[in-house]
């Protein structure tokens, strides 16, 4: 029987029958970019590996990568993996703190500083002395840069082959609940579960063929590594766009000209709000509801988005409304809703166009195990399983059954035909003043799907009801101090309210919407680099403010 091929294989095999076939993608500024083909990726790489096996790491070596997405981080990750050594990526987003805490408890011996917005607040996390390597588009360092050490360095040779039970990558957890864990992923599991997201692809899509990826969401987060990274470095007939920055992602995104993309919940919303606010909600409704005009009108939206070459469309991470799925349907595009958690490699389940429904997340994927606990809890086994936590056995036994089935945290339910349905997570649940266990994430699920919200939090420890906060949309939130303004969005508001009090039941009945000044933001600390709220975070910083709130007797409070 022939040996089952591991990550390593496949690239291997691509250096070999596509080097000259461009991969990456890399912007360069002013609306240039640098394309790097196969062989170019190899070759870098190669040479990166042979001078980190020259510093005489130990077997498994973790090395760091601080950096947002790039043509060089995909080179860095390949060389650490030539190099023997292990792969630990911190959010670019990341603080100071954070960074000197993964940076300690992951043992590093070296960091990767590659593209980053906040150098200067994030380097005193760095240790004195300690051994990094500036990428291309780094902030200005003292690092000796990749560039000089892969001149002066002859590439390694050869097939370099891991064994498929070496830790390929240390992935920490975005620590939306307290300190990040450090989750590990070997090749094999790697290889296997993006084995089976490929085969997945390629049904969804009627067919392989060759596709173009924009890379932007964090690839320090499984999702994006997931279904981006390995993906492209197994599919081979993948070309990976990076985006420069935010003022060009649209500019980006149109050179890319996605056949596949991928996005979360909160900026799915975003890219609605920016359509909202140059055609109403009602107006570009009616039209989408005129048969032949409709289909023109939806092309041209998502033409707009840099979305009309899109065949498969994507949203992980977190819960997405199934209002918000339906309108990008109606436009056209192919919307699916996926399930996965960085200790399962993202690898659970999918929806796809014909076996979806409203607030489901789908199948399990090949090779998933999937059965619901007795308190409801959704236990997940899948070939992307981590092998453990590092350095916590302790938690190891906590989060797994005695039959091999993760906790993943969160409730749900199956329905007859097999779909998963996720109801709240289990240890997000509160405890009303009347006794009764509310889920906040269904009841903000239908407030998100309004076009005028932006982020919700719905919250209420020991509170007769519950309350929620509110972000508004960009194009409203400048104006809601203007008084003619915010008697509309009072009105608008207040009937949100009705109609979701409609459909709860009584103990979880909203008493109250509260709408902050400021948004959300990972900056701010309120959410975390995938975007998903950080809830004990902004519940403390309202913490004394909410009995007034209860007080008021109001409806809608401006806060």
């Amino acid at each position: 029987m022939a040996k089952a091929k591991l990550m390593l294989d496949y690239v291997y095999d691509h250096e070999q029958a596509r080097a000259d076939t461009v991969f990456l993608t890399q912007p360069a500024g002013g609306g240039q970019v640098t394309d790097y083909t196969w062989a170019q990726v190899m070759d870098q790489s190669r040479r990166m590996a042979a001078h980190l096996k020259s510093l005489k790491l130990e077997p498994g070596a973790r090395i760091a990568l601080l950096a947002k997405n790039s043509a060089h981080f995909i080179m860095a990750e390949l060389a650490i993996w030539l190099a023997g050594g292990t792969t630990v990526a911190i959010f670019p987003t990341e603080t100071a703190e954070t960074i000197a805490y993964v940076l300690d408890h992951s043992g590093a011996s070296v960091l990767f500083v590659g593209k980053l917005d906040s150098w200067d607040q994030q380097k005193g996390g760095i240790p004195v002395g300690f051994p990094c390597i500036a990428l291309p588009l780094s902030p200005k360092t003292s690092y000796e840069t990749w560039d000089a050490i892969v001149a002066r360095t002859a590439p390694l040779t050869g097939r370099v082959a891991r064994p498929g039970t070496d830790i390929a990558m240390l992935t920490y957890t975005s620590g939306s609940t307290g300190q990040p864990k450090g989750v590990m992923h070997n090749f094999e599991r790697i290889t296997r579960a993006t084995e089976g997201m490929q085969a997945n692809v390629i049904k969804q899509l009627g067919g392989d063929r060759d596709n173009r990826m924009l890379s932007y969401l964090p690839l320090a987060h499984v999702y994006e590594r997931l279904c981006v990274e390995t993906a492209a470095l197994m599919h081979g007939h993948t070309h990976l766009f990076f985006a420069e920055s935010l003022d060009t992602f649209l500019v980006d995104l149109n050179r890319a000209r996605p056949t596949i993309f991928l996005s979360v919940p909160r900026l799915w919303l975003k890219f609605q709000q920016g359509v909202f606010a140059k055609m109403p909600p009602k107006k570009l409704d009616r039209l989408l509801s005129i048969p032949i005009l409709g289909r023109i009108v939806g092309r041209k939206v998502l033409t707009g988005l840099g979305l009309d070459q899109v065949g498969l469309a994507a949203s992980g991470s977190a819960p997405i409304p199934a209002d918000l799925i339906a309108w990008y349907r109606r436009l056209g595009l192919k919307l699916v809703e996926g399930y996965g958690m960085t200790e399962d490699f993202a690898y659970s389940h999918s929806s796809t166009v014909t076996q979806q429904a409203p607030g489901c997340v789908g199948l399990p994927m090949p090779g998933v195990e999937v059965k619901i606990s007795e308190e409801g809890e959704i236990l997940i086994k899948s070939p992307g399983q981590m092998v453990g936590y590092y350095k916590r056995p302790d938690l190891d036994a906590e989060v797994f059954t005695k039959d091999g089935f993760f906790r993943t945290g969160d409730r749900g339910e199956r329905t007859p035909d097999g779909l998963l349905k996720i109801t709240g997570r289990v240890k997000e649940l509160f405890k009303t003043s009347k006794g009764e266990y509310v889920a906040p994430a269904p009841i903000e699920n239908r407030i998100n799907a309004h076009p005028l919200i932006e982020a919700c939090m719905v919250s209420g420890l020991g509170q007769a009801a519950p309350y929620a906060l509110l972000v508004l949309a960009d194009h409203i939130r400048p104006k809601q101090h203007e008084a003619n303004v915010r008697s509309e969005l009072e009105k608008e508001l207040t009937q949100l309210l009705t109609r979701v009090n409609g459909e709860l039941a009584g103990y979880e009945r909203l008493q109250t919407l509260v709408v902050t000044k400021e948004p959300w933001s990972i900056e701010n600390g309120m959410l975390t680099p995938t975007m998903k709220i950080k809830r004990n975070r902004i519940e403390g910083a309202v913490n004394d403010k909410v009995e007034a709130w209860y007080g008021s007797g109001k409806k809608v409070i401006w806060a």
